[in-house]
């Protein structure tokens, strides 16, 4: 079964965002995400291959829909989203079950749950790994 997640990069736009297929929990895709993709530059080279397959360590190893998978490039490029709300809500319909954010410093995720005000909670991925260790 696939763990689907979408990677987005934080843009004075708003947030701009891919849908990645398999493997997107923290321990797979956030690990990757935290220790490969450290820079801007690096973010918004993997978020303009569109979507995903299989997010590897660097583009080489990604496996790309458009690029490696002959995809239709329009059908499966990057979205972009005014806030938070219309990013998750857009790819909870994909069933994502993570939502990782880099704020051009730091990587951050979601599990797409909403704490008592209804805000998004997230955490950095670094807080995530260490939960799933002593765990």
């Amino acid at each position: 079964m696939a763990t689907r997640s979408t990677i987005s990069i934080k843009t004075e736009d708003g947030i701009r965002a891919i849908y990645a297929h398999w493997d997107g929990y923290v321990d797979h895709n956030g690990k990757i995400l935290l220790n490969h993709y450290t820079h801007d530059a690096a973010v918004t080279a993997l978020i303009d291959l569109g979507d995903v397959s299989q997010l590897g360590v660097d583009l080489d190893n990604t496996v790309a829909y458009a690029r490696d998978r002959g995809e239709n490039f329009a059908d499966v490029s990057a979205q972009m989203f005014t806030g938070t709300e219309d990013w998750i809500e857009y790819f909870k319909g994909s069933n994502c079950e993570f939502f990782y954010m880099f704020d051009g410093q730091d990587w951050i995720v979601s599990n797409g749950s909403k704490d008592a005000d209804g805000n998004y909670e997230f955490n950095f991925i670094e807080v995530e790994i260490l939960k799933e260790i002593v765990s």
